[in-house]
């Protein structure tokens, strides 16, 4: 495979991370990257970097993050055993949003969302005890959950590993990423918040693990793969197009064969296989045009950038400020 954007163009900023799953930009320029070790490093234009983590004694594995107009985020916990989704501070405090739905504990929390009309969108990619038990194309206990002004509950369940998960406010549809299950969803989302339709918009072959979303302004969706070191460019049809690779062809046919035994390990997750990409996980668009892509990973140190041709959608929730 040929890649469109030229890897060697890549440039990378930020030193030091820890774990940066999930990257997010700000309209002032800035980037915003998950820290595992319990908050959000942020990276300003010029380079500098501050990470703020919880000043309680609990600390969040950050997975997933959510930028709010009054300058704290939204983390979700991705814990051995536990999860939730906690409002961060820029001061460090700690402030828990959802640690329960309909009686029970959430399971480790893989992401959360906010869409324009502020609801908050929440996934949780397995209730299985550790994660990777589900590394599997059959596995369907993955499921979604909504905040809003009627409280918290699941309204999408049986999702093969659910990822990131992004709201269309043209379409009125939420689009969620089906790791394992190698698809991308798409759901109606009534006014009153309830799902319905569910369509596998596109079911990814060999090699694709979809796990970061995010569109672009003409309504095409932007997904990165875990393993394969992918970038891939979704038509509102489905037909996709691959417009990245960083992986060797044997370490993706190794991995295939592990995964169509249902034997997928962390062990062949956690390989940095790439040869500059170390396991890109989520996509952001940012810069003064929007054209700025920049790449977050689960298993390097720096967020890697490029400046591409394709304007990104804005991002809703600035429209509310």
């Amino acid at each position: 495979m040929t890649s469109q954007i030229d890897l060697t163009k890549l440039t990378f900023i930020g030193s030091e991370l820890h774990r940066p799953e999930c990257v997010q930009t700000h309209p002032d320029g800035s980037v915003h990257v998950a820290d595992w070790r319990g908050g959000v490093t942020v990276i300003k234009p010029d380079g500098r970097q501050t990470t703020i983590l919880a000043n309680t004694e609990f600390k969040p594995k950050t997975n997933g993050l959510a930028l709010q107009p009054d300058g704290s985020w939204l983390v979700t916990h991705l814990g051995d055993a536990e999860g939730g989704v906690f409002r961060l501070a820029r001061d460090g405090n700690l402030t828990p949003i959802l640690t329960e739905v309909d009686g029970d504990a959430l399971p480790p929390t893989n992401y959360v969302h906010v869409d324009i009309l502020g609801r908050i969108w929440v996934t949780i990619s397995t209730r299985k005890i550790p994660r990777h038990l589900s590394c599997h194309a059959k596995c369907d206990d993955g499921f979604m959950v909504l905040i809003d002004d009627k409280g918290a509950r699941i309204v999408a369940d049986g999702l093969g590993f659910a990822n990131e998960c992004v709201y269309h406010h043209a379409s009125q549809k939420i689009y969620v990423n089906e790791t394992f299950a190698r698809r991308l969803t798409s759901f109606d989302v009534a006014q009153n918040g309830d799902l319905s339709n569910r369509v596998t918009l596109t079911q990814f072959g060999a090699g694709t693990y979809p796990d970061g979303l995010t569109f672009d302004a003409s309504g095409s969706i932007w997904v990165t793969s875990i393993v394969s070191n992918r970038i891939l460019k979704v038509a509102p049809d489905g037909d996709y197009e691959i417009l990245l690779e960083d992986c060797p062809a044997e370490h993706i046919e190794q991995t295939e064969v592990a995964y169509q035994k249902n034997a997928l390990t962390k062990a062949h997750l956690d390989i940095p296989s790439g040869k500059i990409l170390k396991n890109i996980s989520s996509l952001a668009f940012g810069g003064p045009d929007l054209k700025r892509i920049y790449l977050g990973c689960l298993l390097g140190q720096s967020i890697a950038w490029i400046d591409g041709s394709q304007r990104g959608m804005e991002n809703n929730i600035w429209q509310t400020m």
